[in-house]
């Protein structure tokens, strides 16, 4: 089967088993025109009647078919559906500035908790929204840790040691006021209180001093020990 192109008048010569009985798109491998071919016995009836030329053209052994041949226009048209969506760039900005908004209260409520006594030693204020949220914290910046207390015997008497460290737990110099050191007994009842006077008078942030103190014959009922600060309530 001969095939020419409408446009440049090329010739080519393909097998009409090729072609369904539809017929099909083909292109033109020199002119790149794209038509219509009708099936093998439409071609040949309109052929014979066209008027042969005096000088016939190159008759070519092949032809190229065109990428989206066989394609419906539905077809075409489905990787445009497909595409991702694409927000407009307000939605996109709200999005950004709400994500934002949350990580910014999230950082804040974290700080708030892990830093809770800094925060209370610079604003006295906000103790009170931490107790009532449930946790506690020091107002004062000053804290003692790693207390401990040990009887011993001198002289046939018996005597009560109580260690630790006070550490200041702020962000700021901070002086160091006496301790106040109570035995209560297991209702709670005050049976003894004494104070002394650490050996540092302020700490820097972070800092910490260790102190020692020894009461002779304690109340035998004594059950507990609570350390305070001698101007504070505990």
């Amino acid at each position: 089967m001969i095939l020419t192109c409408p446009q440049c008048a090329t010739r080519y010569q393909t097998d009409a088993a090729a072609f369904q009985p539809a017929g099909r798109r083909v292109r033109c491998a020199k002119c790149g025109h794209v038509w219509f071919q009708q099936p093998p016995e439409a071609a040949d009836a309109e052929i014979a009647r066209e008027p042969e030329e005096s000088k016939p053209e190159p008759v070519h052994s092949a032809y190229v078919k065109p990428a989206a041949e066989d394609r419906s226009e539905e077809e075409e048209e489905e990787p445009a559906r497909k595409a991702p969506l694409k927000l407009p760039l307000g939605k996109l900005g709200l999005v950004a500035g709400w994500a934002g908004l949350v990580a910014a209260v999230l950082v804040i409520g974290w700080a708030a908790v892990n830093y809770r006594e800094q925060i209370a030693s610079l604003w006295p204020q906000s103790s009170s929204l931490y107790s009532a949220l449930g946790m506690k914290v020091n107002a004062r910046g000053i804290a003692f840790t790693g207390v401990s207390r040990r009887y011993e015997t001198e002289d046939d008497q018996v005597v009560l040691s109580v260690s630790g460290d006070i550490v200041n737990v702020s962000a700021r110099e901070l002086a160091v006021p006496q301790v106040v050191v109570t035995l209560t007994g297991n209702d709670a009842r005050a049976l003894y209180h004494w104070s002394f006077t650490p050996s540092a008078t302020t700490l820097k942030p972070g800092e910490s001093v260790h102190f020692l103190t020894r009461l002779s014959n304690p109340p035998g009922a004594a059950r507990h020990l609570e350390l305070r600060f001698a101007d504070a309530s505990g």
